[in-house]
């Protein structure tokens, strides 16, 4: 099977994640060595999630990003284009409202969120710039953006046998544990191509956000970025 080009076919990349939605969780945390779950924590902290707040979770996929806003006591809205992460995700958390959503055109209202966030699902977009001002659009006045995302380690050694790591021991794991290796293999070369940490907080500020900054995780392999809106 050949891998889906982003870059010029995205209704590729939703089909794909519908046939991985079943797995997708159990197959990032095997191939994360439990990774996901520090790093979810760690994003969970960022937003600050408070009563009364409205939050927006993009590429939610089955929703366990959401559901521990959701207990912080925030309205959340879990926000998908994969249809079929959308079906597993209204198994897994049925107290969640999933939407589908295309983060290039929102389905809200200008102003409608207190922080829209992000996990693991930015560089999926078919239009960075686009999507992070349509996430603008939509965070109220004072509002922010969280991202979590796969980053560029900061150690010149540790990153050579990371994406040593993700040339090999992702691709043979994913055969052995996902139903659609092809998948990983995209997201992969996904992680590869994307920005880094410097370049990202640049592109934020070009698309209107304010005070763009970030904290590197596991030793740069992912990063948090936040970023406002005055």
């Amino acid at each position: 099977m050949s891998r889906p080009d982003l870059s010029k076919d995205p209704a590729a990349v939703a089909s794909m994640f519908d046939r991985v939605a079943k797995r997708y969780d159990l197959v990032n945390d095997l191939l994360s060595l439990g990774q996901t779950r520090r790093w979810r924590t760690v994003v969970t902290n960022v937003v600050d999630a408070r009563a009364g707040q409205r939050v927006l979770d993009l590429a939610a996929g089955t929703g366990t990003s959401s559901a521990p806003l959701a207990a912080q006591g925030a309205t959340v809205i879990a926000a998908d284009f994969s249809l079929g992460m959308l079906r597993q995700g209204r198994t897994q958390q049925q107290d969640l409202p999933f939407v589908a959503a295309d983060a290039m055109k929102l389905p809200f209202a200008d102003a409608s969120f207190d922080v829209v966030t992000i996990s693991f699902g930015l560089r999926n977009v078919h239009g960075l710039e686009t999507a992070l001002a349509e996430m603008f659009r939509v965070t109220s006045p004072g509002g922010k953006i969280v991202i979590c995302e796969f980053s560029t380690p900061t150690n010149r050694i540790f990153r050579k046998i990371y994406r040593r790591y993700l040339g090999s021991i992702v691709r043979w794991a994913s055969r052995v544990f996902s139903s659609d290796p092809a998948a990983y293999e995209y997201l992969g070369d996904s992680i590869v191509a994307w920005p880094d940490q410097q370049r990202l907080a640049q592109i934020l500020t070009t698309a209107g956000w304010h005070r763009p900054r970030w904290r590197n995780l596991t030793g740069g392999i992912v990063s948090v970025h936040v970023a406002q809106r005055s």
